[in-house]
């Protein structure tokens, strides 16, 4: 998972930005967010046997001046799956 708060204005470049951004190999499945405050989250799915432990294309950080913070990487792995909800 990557978030990013766009600097004070720049809220649709950073959206356009993180959507034309095209990681290394294909994921099963990838999700662009926007939140309140510019926010900006991309979610990958990626089928590993390594789990966490994986060696995964990261989205890279923005370019100078785009962001008002520094980017949030997390990494999560699926413990359960619920069907219909």
């Amino acid at each position: 998972m990557w978030e990013a708060r766009a600097a004070e204005g720049r809220g649709p470049e950073l959206l356009a930005w993180a959507r034309a951004q095209a990681p290394e190999g294909e994921p099963l499945r990838r999700e662009v967010f926007r939140a309140p405050q510019d926010r900006v989250l991309v979610v990958t799915w990626w089928e590993t046997e390594d789990g966490l432990a994986a060696d995964l294309p990261e989205l890279p950080a923005p370019p100078a001046g785009l962001t008002g913070r520094p980017v949030h990487r997390w990494r999560f792995e699926s413990v359960e799956a619920v069907p219909g909800r």
